[in-house]
């Protein structure tokens, strides 16, 4: 019938005799790597790999010459190193042992003269000693302890002071408030001025500062971040020890200014000490003591030495 309309081809359905299209055809590439992955050039490789051989080495005689030439040249080099390190060896083992026994031989040298040094002031201070007992008459004993010419024991006490802790770049204010104290956790050399100067006014009779004895010619100066007495260095803890009536001198010394002093240290600044009263400690001499006496000048009299002054004797 001419009327009505026809029917559409279903242009889905493939044609009669026409290959089926796979439903991956859209990922053509990731179907072909997934079909062929390494496989092909692995073959590949093998194939040129047949073709030239498995080794490397070159295959020409004059490549095959100059390989040769190379490993020669190296064997040689390192052949004629290892002679000369071998020979070289002795060498700077002798050197080494020359320097060994150098030192060695000046470590002797310098204990020997220390060993004299030691003895020539052990000789000294024994002829000061006789020289203050010779002219001392009843008054050597007193004469040797105000000099510290001679070791001395007795009841006394023991003042340890040490560092804070964990000394730190402080605050300002207290005691030591000045340019040259900033680091009030340490112990310095004006600290130990005090204490000691302390003791010595609450009655003392001898004192000694880590086993140096002060006498009336000693210092206490400051090298830097190090304390000496006497130029001799010292280390923390400081122990002083004091020749003395134990108890009043334990009391006399808390009771001043001095001991208040070392009590803001402690409360202010973390600085630990401690004293404790002894029945006995011992003090050595004073080493290298140096006497002084006073001479009376060549030519002088009393009545020009009146008349000179205005003064009668």
């Amino acid at each position: 019938m001419c009327g009505m309309p026809q029917p559409q081809p279903d242009r889905s359905s493939p044609a009669p005799g026409a290959a089926k299209r796979r439903p991956d055809a859209s990922m053509s590439l990731l179907t072909n790597v997934m079909e062929h992955s390494l496989d092909d050039g692995y073959a590949e490789a093998a194939a040129r790999r047949g073709q030239v051989g498995t080794s490397r080495l070159p295959t020409s005689l004059s490549g095959r010459l100059g390989l040769a030439g190379g490993l020669v040249l190296a064997a040689v080099v390192v052949t004629v190193g290892a002679a000369q390190a071998h020979r070289a060896a002795p060498t700077e083992a002798k050197e080494r042992q020359k320097l060994i026994d150098r030192v060695q031989s000046e470590t002797r040298s310098a204990d020997a003269l220390q060993k004299s040094v030691d003895s020539l002031r052990d000789t000294v201070s024994a002829e000061q000693r006789a020289a203050l007992r010779n002219h001392g008459g009843d008054n050597v004993a007193l004469l040797e302890l105000a000099a510290g010419a001679t070791p001395v024991h007795g009841p006394g006490v023991k003042l340890v002071v040490d560092d804070a802790k964990e000394a730190s770049q402080g605050g300002t204010g207290g005691p030591r408030e000045s340019n040259g104290f900033s680091d009030t956790g340490r112990v310095r050399d004006r600290d130990m001025q005090r204490v000691v100067n302390g003791l010595w006014a609450s009655g003392a009779e001898a004192i000694s500062v880590n086993g140096q004895r002060l006498t009336a010619l000693s210092a206490i100066r400051a090298a830097g971040d190090a304390i000496l007495v006497d130029n001799r260095p010292l280390v923390p803890p400081y122990t002083v020890l004091a020749v003395g009536d134990g108890e009043k001198l334990s009391t006399a010394f808390q009771d001043s200014a001095d001991g208040q002093y070392l009590h803001v240290l402690e409360e202010n600044y973390g600085i630990r000490a401690s004293v404790t009263v002894e029945k006995d400690v011992r003090l050595p001499a004073a080493p290298s003591l140096i006497v002084r006496y006073a001479r009376p000048v060549a030519g002088s009299s009393g009545q020009a030495d009146s008349a000179a002054t205005g003064k009668g004797s």
